[in-house]
C-alpha cells in the first residue's frame, strides 16, 4: 500500500517563506507531525535524537537573522535532506556503512554549505546504500512499501516523494539519482560532471561521481541548481527542443512496458509540437558498460584501500565484490576506460550537432520499481549518461500497468544544464505535470 502523503513544490514553499505567509518554525512543526506518521514505515532518514529540537532552534535563529521578508535569501527556510555520504557540521556521517564514523570526519560538504548560505535548513541525513553502491538500506518506496525506492540515493528520493523534504541531495555514479527519482515519481537532476562541487562528499569513483538533487518538479530542481552549479547562467525559454531517441543496444535493456511507455510519451510530445528523431547511437553499448563498471571498481578499490584493510569484515558483500574486482584492474585498463569517456561524449555531442538535436530522451529505468528490498534495481539506462558526464533530468511521466511511477530521462549537451532546464520545463508542461 502507498503511504498517504502531502507534498509542496519547492518554488511554492519558497514563495510562502519569502512573502512571510509561512514561517520556517511553523513548517518545522508540520514536518514533525508528518515524520511521526510516515517515517516509522518509510525509513528514509538516519536516526537523529533531538532532530526537531535542533530544527526549531535553527529556524528561530534564521528568522531572527532575516526579519525583513524582502531581504530573505533564495532558499530561506527550505528544509533539505542530505544523503549520508555528505559531511554536515554537527551530524555524523556513516556512508551507509558499519565502519567507525570518525573515518569520515572532515570539512563540511561545499554543496551543503552553499545551500545553508542560501537560507536552507538541514532536515537531516537521508539513508544511502553502503558507500553509494548496491548494499541496500532499509528505505521503502512511498508509492508501495513492498518495493525498492531505488538507490543509492534511497532515502533522499523517498523523503521528497513522501513530502518529508521539498529538496534533497543525491549522488550518481551509475544511476543513483535518475533511477530512484523514476521509481518514486519525483524529479532527479544530475548535472554535467563537476558542475556541482564534490568536496566534502565520500567518494565512490571520483571521475564518475556526480552531485545532484531531488525535488517534486523541474522548477524546484532548477532553483536548487542555480545555487549549486558553478558559473550559472540565466536562460530564457525559447523554441521547442528537437528530441532524439537513441536507436541501438541500450533500449534492448529496457522492459517491454518501458519501451511502450517511451513510445507513448514520444507520441504525446510529437502531438504537442516537439520534433522527435530516431538516431542510431551507442552501438558499442556493451563496451561502454564494461569500461564504466571497470572504472567504478578500480577507483573504488583505490578509495577504500586502507579502510578495507582495517575493516574488511564490516563491508557488505556487494561492496566487497566491487573492491575485489577493482584491485585486479591494471593502470593501462584504467587509462583506456577513462579515454572511452571522452570518446562517448564526443560521439553523442557530435551526433547532436550533426542532426540538430537538443536533447536525448530515454527511459530512466528498465521498468517500474521492482518488488522487494534486497535490490535497488538496475541502473543500466542511466549508465551511459554518467559515463560521458552529460547533464540529465528524470521527470515523472505517468504510471505503468500496476500503478507505479514511470519517468522520462532527458539528457542535454555538455555544460548546457541551463538549456536542459528551460526545455525540461516545456516537456514537463506538455506531459501535464504527470
Amino acid at each position: 500500500m502507498p503511504i498517504q502523503y502531502e507534498t509542496e513544490s519547492l518554488e511554492a514553499l519558497r514563495e510562502r517563506f519569502a512573502s512571510g505567509e509561512l514561517e520556517p518554525l511553523d513548517y518545522v512543526a508540520t514536518l514533525e507531525e508528518r515524520c511521526a506518521k510516515i517515517e516509522p514505515e518509510l525509513l528514509s532518514l538516519m536516526v537523529e535524537p533531538g532532530r526537531f529540537t535542533r530544527l526549531r532552534s535553527e529556524a528561530t535563529e534564521l528568522a531572527q537573522r532575516f526579519p525583513d521578508a524582502s531581504a530573505r535569501p533564495p532558499l530561506y527556510g527550505v528544509p533539505v535532506g542530505v544523503k549520508d555520504i555528505f559531511r554536515v557540521d554537527g551530524l555524523p556521517t556513516t556512508a551507509g556503512s558499519k565502519l567507525p564514523t570518525r573515518l569520515f570526519e572532515g570539512t563540511e560538504s561545499t554543496a551543503v554549505t552553499r545551500l545553508k548560505r542560501a537560507g536552507a535548513l538541514i532536515l537531516g541525513k537521508t539513508v544511502s546504500t553502503e558507500f553509494a553502491y548496491f548494499g541496500p538500506g532499509p528505505t521503502r518506496n512511498p508509492r508501495d512499501l513492498t518495493r525498492t525506492p531505488g538507490g543509492s540515493s534511497s532515502g533522499s528520493a523517498a523523503a521528497v516523494a513522501a513530502g518529508l523534504a521539498p529538496l534533497a541531495f543525491g549522488t550518481q555514479t551509475i544511476g543513483s539519482i535518475s533511477r530512484p527519482a523514476a521509481y518514486c515519481g519525483v524529479v532527479g537532476y544530475k548535472p554535467s560532471y563537476d558542475r556541482i562541487s564534490r568536496e566534502g562528499v565520500i567518494p565512490l569513483s571520483p571521475s564518475l561521481d556526480h552531485i545532484g538533487v531531488f525535488t517534486t518538479d523541474v522548477v524546484g530542481a532548477e532553483l536548487a541548481a542555480s545555487q549549486l552549479c558553478t558559473d550559472w547562467r540565466s536562460v530564457a525559454p525559447g523554441r521547442k527542443p528537437i528530441l532524439a531517441i537513441s536507436k541501438g543496444p541500450m533500449l534492448k535493456r529496457a522492459s517491454p512496458e518501458a519501451l511502450s511507455h517511451l513510445k507513448s510519451v514520444s507520441d504525446r510530445l510529437a502531438e504537442s509540437g516537439f520534433e522527435v528523431q530516431v538516431v542510431p547511437a551507442m552501438l558499442d553499448f556493451d563496451d561502454i558498460e564494461r569500461r564504466h563498471r571497470l572504472l567504478v571498481a578500480a577507483e573504488a578499490a583505490a578509495v577504500h584501500g586502507s579502510w578495507y584493510a582495517d575493516y574488511g569484515a564490516l563491508y557488505h558483500r556487494k561492496t566487497v565484490e566491487l573492491l575485489t574486482q577493482g584491485r585486479d584492474v591494471t593502470a593501462s585498463e584504467r587509462e583506456q576506460a577513462f579515454a572511452g569517456r571522452e570518446r562517448l561524449r564526443d560521439e553523442l555531442t557530435g551526433l547532436m550537432a550533426e542532426r540538430g538535436v537538443d536533447l536525448w530522451i530515454s527511459p530512466p529505468a528498465p521498468g517500474a520499481a521492482p518488488v522487494g528490498l534486497d535490490s535497488t534495481g538496475d541502473p543500466i539506462m542511466n549508465l551511459p549518461w554518467s559515463h560521458c558526464g552529460l547533464p540529465t533530468l528524470s521527470i515523472p511521466a505517468g504510471t505503468g500497468a500496476e500503478g507505479m511511477p514511470l519517468g522520462l530521462q532527458l539528457a542535454g549537451g555538455w555544460n548546457q544544464d541551463e538549456e536542459l532546464f528551460a526545455w525540461g520545463r516545456m516537456i514537463e508542461e506538455a506531459l501535464g505535470g504527470d
